[in-house]
């Protein structure tokens, strides 16, 4: 089947493009935590309803998954976004700033969300033109949850199975508009782990009588960050990071418990294993010869983004066709943040690819932070090319 002229996908995404940034303002506007985004998977259905799309039931309630020409069996492409926002108070002055206190879409998905949604609908316009299906799959808690482990744990990429897959995240500090990815690993893994030290209070005044669990942790924490040096190869990019610690009452009691944990990061999926045991033996070592005792929780939560180089190349062949040779940029390096789009991708072919969202554009995470509308044209427009270039 032939494809759709380029400037007949243009002049669609036009056509859209103010209905996709009100889509945008009023998730913004109306954000929700993850496994609670219970009004914008509500939403998001009443949007696909209208283009008559197939809308599966819920896989874990605040997810949706819709298809475009689902009879067609010969292949299909399937596109994520992902819907969740974070707790964080907005301190934006834009005229749809958050109406949910200590809540706000501080990452982008509202943006993500938008586009996905621009997509389908001009997408449907097309669906004569393209020879297999189109699964759009809007997925929660992407943010520290792993919704996007559990929803493809739940089937959502069945009947039938996608030959290639592709989601976007907005990125700040590049050009608006414009692409960038690389084969091979995009986002590292995240696991995360606590410690709990268990010693013998005394009054700080005789601290022989004591087993001092704030010693005992800042001696793990010491060892901890020998790991990435002593255990793995210089050229491999190991990160054990201790974020909390929390432990006695008052500045002259010596306290009986102390707790700390943090996160671990990795390229290769093989080391998480490595660095549990390692650092399980680390923690049994000096609390031995300290006489405490300890518990140890270790979770292998996002495992690494590697893209596939195939789906790589095609996605930059069709920026290039699209927007033009300066419209792609491959990374030299992988980012040490994580993504549970790595999932989608761990046994299908598939690329994670950022979208510039501007040189001056505040960062991800930050209660300044807003999705540039002037990106949404080209998300759009990309995640349809991507759908039609491959099905003709």
């Amino acid at each position: 089947m032939s494809i759709p002229a380029k400037e007949t996908l243009e002049a669609l995404v036009v056509k859209y493009l103010p209905h996709i940034k009100e889509i945008r303002h009023y998730i913004h506007a109306h954000p929700e935590l993850s496994y609670k985004e219970t009004e914008t998977a509500k939403y998001i259905r009443g949007k696909l309803k209208d283009l008559n799309l197939d809308i599966l039931p819920p896989f874990l309630e605040t997810d949706t998954v819709a298809f475009l020409n689902r009879g067609k069996i010969s292949k299909n492409v399937t596109l994520r976004a992902d819907i969740d926002a974070l707790p964080i108070i907005e301190e934006t002055q834009c005229p749809y700033k958050s109406k949910n206190e200590g809540v706000m879409h501080a990452c982008g998905h509202d943006g993500h969300t938008a586009m996905l949604l621009g997509a389908a609908m001009v997408l449907n316009e097309f669906k004569e033109s393209l020879n297999g299906s189109v699964r759009f799959v809007f997925q929660p808690a992407e943010e520290g949850l792993c919704g996007g482990k559990d929803l493809v744990n739940a089937g959502a990429l069945k009947n039938p199975e996608p030959n290639v897959v592709f989601g976007f995240h907005g990125w700040p500090g590049q050009k608006t508009g414009h692409f960038s990815s690389k084969a091979g690993p995009m986002t590292s893994a995240c696991d995360t782990y606590t410690v709990k030290i268990f010693g013998k209070g005394a009054h700080s005044s005789t601290p022989e009588l004591a087993i001092d669990p704030i010693l005992i942790s800042a001696k793990i924490i010491e060892a901890f960050s020998t790991i990435p040096v002593k255990r793995f190869s210089p050229l491999e990019s190991v990160l054990v990071s201790v974020c909390r610690i929390e432990s006695g009452t008052a500045s002259n009691i010596i306290p009986e418990t102390a707790e700390m944990e943090g996160t671990v990061r990795y390229f290769n999926p093989s080391y998480g294993p490595k660095l549990q045991k390692y650092m399980k033996k680390i923690i049994r070592s000096i609390c031995k010869m300290y006489g405490a005792t300890f518990d140890f929780e270790y979770n292998i939560l996002y495992i690494p983004t590697i893209n596939n180089r195939t789906a790589v190349e095609f996605a930059e062949k069709v920026s290039h066709k699209y927007f033009g040779k300066n419209s792609w940029t491959t990374k030299e390096k992988p980012v040490m943040g994580s993504e549970d789009f790595s999932f989608f991708i761990k046994s299908y072919p598939g690329a994670f690819i950022n979208i510039g969202l501007g040189e001056n554009c505040p960062g991800l995470h930050t209660s300044a932070f807003d999705f540039s509308d002037d990106a949404l044209a080209n998300g759009v427009t990309m995640f349809c090319a991507l759908a039609l270039e491959y099905l003709s």
